[in-house]
């Protein structure tokens, strides 16, 4: 495991598993948002953003959490060794949604861009449920079956699913 791609609908959990994860296995972290989005929330020009996402690929080791865009998010899936993919229901993301919500009026959701605007960030998260639930998510399954063959494939579908990959890690790492 040297090339991690994290990724799911909003709200999954992703950042946390991301940051867990790095903790355990030593892999460098990259949270997209932080890349894409700058302090304030504003967006980065879309080409600065496939440049640096571009030079984060050629690196040796990585776990990268997040989407970016169809074009960067898949040739991140095609250059990772591991797929970890949080599938949870969607009344999960959305309720997950609502708790990072709570807990951003009263500190920066890790792996968000300092002074991120919580709210306007929240409502795109609802947004972007459905929307991805019915577009992305066929899509999501079947990567991560053609993939079995060629890659480490973790498909996560509860929580209890999310802290059973990382109790395994911290056995394979001996933590």
């Amino acid at each position: 495991m040297r090339k991690v791609a994290i990724f799911g609908n909003s709200g999954g959990g992703k950042s946390t598993l991301a940051r867990q994860l790095a903790a355990v296995t030593g892999l460098p972290l990259c949270a997209l948002d932080k890349i894409q989005y700058r302090p304030g929330g504003r967006e980065m020009p879309h080409d600065e953003y496939l440049g640096i996402h571009s030079k984060l690929l050629v690196q040796s080791e990585w776990i990268i959490d997040g989407f970016g865009c169809i074009a960067s998010a898949w040739e991140r899936f095609a250059a990772a060794d591991t797929l970890v993919y949080i599938d949870l229901p969607l009344l999960t993301h959305a309720t997950w949604v609502s708790k990072r919500l709570l807990k951003g009026l009263f500190a920066t959701p890790e792996g968000w861009p300092e002074n991120s605007p919580i709210l306007r960030g929240s409502l795109n998260s609802y947004r972007v449920l459905w929307l991805c639930h019915r577009k992305l998510t066929p899509t999501y399954r079947k990567l991560v079956a053609d993939s079995r063959a060629s890659k480490r494939v973790y498909h996560l579908r509860s929580a209890a699913d999310i802290d059973g990959f990382l109790r395994d890690m911290r056995q394979v790492s001996g933590l």
